[in-house]
């Protein structure tokens, strides 16, 4: 008689529980540094005490955890089914940033979290549709954005090594530039999991190192507790802020962009293709997951682009390996201690780090344009003026400070203005010629 796990698709097929560790550590190796990045930088820009930065990581490591579950196991409509593994989003941390620098440290993660919680929710709203309108973030879009989201966050790794100060100290440099090449020497000499993991070997180098100079402060471990989940709202209970909605509601858009161009691609690396209903599904479970994060202290979520290409690389197609990796976040994440481990890390560490980190995702931008035709004049316009746009804000932070407040949450974030601006000219100069994701087959899970 056949055995019916053996007919199953490998998506849906539950390997061995060492396999299902093993699988999920990897990944969870694969995308931590990815997730606690964010709520570092958030938490420096709003000056978070060293054991509340520990809970402002936990919480996001908490949350993705939640979300990784929701979108590989599903429930209803809400949930791609597939080995996808859901984090903080980069795209998110600028406007944050701007949002910062108009309300103030002591406010501005209550108007975060309420224009998070909004923008979760149209999310939601929107999935069905959004699910049939990718046909107007083409490679030139998506790919503008995602180059922009690592350009913006360039100056953060600077900022890093400087210690927030107009100019760094030597030592600051010694320890980025350890840490820098650290980082190259692992990720090109180990192989296999040891190189996936070459950022945390690098960090851990750079912490190794600055330790006998001082520049380690072990507050962070303790002043966090070994358990502890944030209590909700710990962080500040949402308010409605129309500009940070909007600015917000933006970068979400941004957001479904970056999830429904991985789930495109897992789908091909898993042979199963992505219709318009597993893109819709997804697309739900982030907003949701968005929104739900807001109450725990969590920001929001997307899809992780290099798990994509941990799938791709080990062939590990099951969605069950993955939902333990988002098990494994979980713990984690109800355990500050951790995120006070994190926290050790000295900033002109996290700085030479972050150089790779958000370099990387430049990078990832760079890829995505390569998909696009480069042999029509318009594209390179529409690269070209969209980019100029999303600079002005990182060349010049105070370009719009005599703009209303409203215009200013929306511009000052390169992202946004790079965004609005790339889709606005695709619509005008870019291809007529469009494709839709295929329709699907409803079929019960």
């Amino acid at each position: 008689m056949t055995d019916p796990a053996a007919q199953a698709h490998p998506v849906d097929r539950k390997p061995p529980p060492l396999q299902l560790l093993a699988g999920g550590l990897q990944h969870v190796a694969a995308m931590y540094a990815g997730v606690v990045a964010p709520p570092l930088i958030i938490g420096a820009a709003v000056g978070l005490a060293p054991g509340q930065l520990s809970l402002l990581i936990s919480a996001s490591l908490f949350t993705a955890g939640l979300a990784t579950l929701l979108q590989t196991l599903g429930c209803w409509r809400f949930g791609a089914r597939l080995p996808l593994v859901n984090g903080v989003t980069f795209a998110t941390v600028a406007p944050v940033l701007a949002i910062v620098e108009q309300h103030g440290p002591a406010d501005a993660l209550g108007v975060v979290y309420g224009a998070t919680l909004v923008g979760g929710a149209l999310v939601v709203l929107a999935a069905p549709f959004f699910s049939r309108l990718t046909r107007f973030f083409p490679p030139v879009v998506t790919g503008t954005v995602i180059t922009l989201i690592g350009v913006s966050l360039l100056p953060v790794a600077v900022g890093w090594i400087s210690a927030q100060q107009e100019s760094a100290e030597p030592s600051g440099l010694v320890l980025a530039a350890v840490t820098l090449l650290a980082v190259l020497a692992f990720n090109r000499f180990l192989s296999g999991f040891w190189s996936r993991i070459a950022l945390l070997l690098g960090l851990a180098v750079g912490t190794l190192v600055a330790w006998p100079l001082g520049e380690v402060d072990t507050s962070t471990l303790t002043e966090a507790p070994v358990f502890g989940v944030a209590t909700p709202f710990h962080f500040g209970t949402p308010s409605l802020d129309i500009a940070a909605v909007v600015s917000m509601a933006i970068v979400m858009l941004v957001v479904m962009a970056e999830s429904t161009a991985d789930m495109l691609a897992l789908g091909e690396v898993v042979e199963r293709p992505t219709g318009e209903r597993t893109l819709a599904d997804g697309l739900r479970a982030d907003g949701l997951a968005t929104s739900l994060a807001t109450v725990f202290g969590g920001f929001a979520c997307t899809a992780f682009a290099q798990n994509v290409g941990l799938v791709a690389l080990t062939r590990m197609f099951s969605r069950y390996v993955v939902a333990a990796s988002g098990a494994i976040l979980v713990l984690l994440g109800v355990f500050p201690v951790t995120g006070g481990i994190v926290a050790l890390v000295p900033q002109p560490v996290l700085g030479g780090a972050g150089l790779v980190l958000f370099g990387s995702v430049a990078v990832a931008g760079v890829r995505t344009l390569a998909k696009a035709s480069f042999e029509r004049p318009a594209n390179v316009t529409i690269v070209a003026a969209a980019l100029g746009i999303g600079i002005i804000p990182i060349a010049a932070p105070e370009f719009y400070d005599h703009f209303p407040s409203a215009v200013q949450t929306v511009l000052d974030s390169g992202i946004s203005a790079g965004c609005v601006a790339a889709v606005v000219l695709n619509l005008v100069f870019g291809d007529r010629v469009r494709t839709r994701a295929p329709r699907e087959k409803v079929t019960a899970s």
